[in-house]
């Protein structure tokens, strides 16, 4: 990734313009197509199909055109994704009313939780290298400002996002892999002699190893909330 997706997310603002999200100037009768379409479609086939089946022939064909007219819009499948993920952050973040920064982070977390329970392909393109996108940029400077509004000690509010965020990325991972999915990674426990090698790790064979319910995650949300607390004070 790199200064190629960054002037399509960001248009004319990375050279001191205004935004820019629409397509490239083409020739003949308009298509009907738009980016927002074309990124819409291409959001609603990773969320039901998974992001390997978003291709520009797929796309077009969802979309009722020619795989040659989306490249008016969107150079390629790799540009395309890093919108995609930034119009997940369409809109203001669905952030509580709070009187305390333990508040405000602690919607912060559930907010990031849930748009990867929502969009699971989204969790790879999050932690990959990337640019940031105004929308991703405007959730995070929303929840900067409400930290700064209740109080967060200056020049730490970035810092204690970014801890939550850390956080949240981790924790919500094995809950979109599925119920299954712990027992996918732990099956080595499976065989007698291995599992004597890794004792400790073998003791959880003989619990459940479903997927991670809320009741873990707030567990460890509220416990790095602990941690910011005892370092900034309430």
């Amino acid at each position: 990734m790199g200064q190629a997706e960054f002037e399509l997310l960001w248009g004319e603002t990375a050279v001191g313009g205004a935004a820019g999200n629409g397509a490239r100037p083409g020739r003949g009768r308009p298509s009907g197509l738009t980016r927002e379409r074309i990124v819409a479609e291409a959001v609603a086939i990773a969320d039901a199909e998974g992001l390997p089946k978003v291709s520009m022939k797929h796309l077009a064909d969802r979309l009722g055109s020619g795989v040659m007219s989306l490249y008016r819009h969107v150079p390629g499948k790799d540009e395309l994704v890093v919108l995609m993920y930034d119009s997940l952050m369409t809109g203001p973040a669905p952030l509580p009313a709070a009187d305390t920064w333990r508040e405000v982070l602690a919607g912060w977390g559930r907010c990031v939780r849930d748009l990867f329970r929502a969009h699971p392909w989204a969790l790879p393109v999050a932690t990959g290298e990337r640019p940031m996108g105004p929308h991703e940029a405007g959730w995070l400077d929303q929840v900067l400002g409400r930290l700064a509004a209740v109080g967060m000690p200056e020049g730490t509010g970035l810092l204690a996002v970014l801890t939550v965020d850390c956080f949240a990325l981790g924790a919500v991972r094995p809950e979109i892999g599925g119920a299954g999915s712990a027992e996918a990674f732990f099956r080595f426990l499976g065989d007698p002699g291995t599992a004597a090698r890794f004792p400790h790790l073998a003791a959880l064979a003989a619990g459940p190893l479903g997927a991670p319910d809320a009741g873990y995650f707030e567990f460890g949300l509220q416990r790095v909330l602990d941690g910011l607390e005892q370092h900034y004070g309430a």
